[in-house]
């Protein structure tokens, strides 16, 4: 799971909280599309908490929670899925007599 602060406080208060409570916690700059100054990017606080904890304290600090892509990553790297039906020729809608 990842949070989002724009305060760098906010974020290192988080990650106390959360290594307090037992739980691994780390920050890192969260580089956002389109964004050209290093000063406004904001700060990601990653962690193998439960997401109901970091709702509270997302909530608290004024940040929002970001699922992670890790499962969506893994599902597209998975097993394929199995291929479309595709139809062979032109549905025929005004005369269905004709085909």
């Amino acid at each position: 799971m990842r949070a989002i602060f724009f305060d760098e406080d906010d974020a290192q208060a988080v990650v106390a909280r959360l290594r307090a409570d037992g739980f691994e916690a780390h920050v890192e700059r969260e580089r956002l599309a389109g964004e050209d100054d290093d000063e406004d990017h904001p700060w990601a606080v990653l962690s193998d908490a439960p997401a109901f904890m970091l709702e509270v304290l997302v909530d608290a600090h004024d940040g929002w929670l970001d699922e992670d892509d890790g499962a969506e990553q893994a599902r597209e790297q998975g097993a394929p899925s199995a291929p479309l039906h595709l139809p062979t020729a032109p549905k025929r809608i005004k005369r269905p007599d004709l085909g």
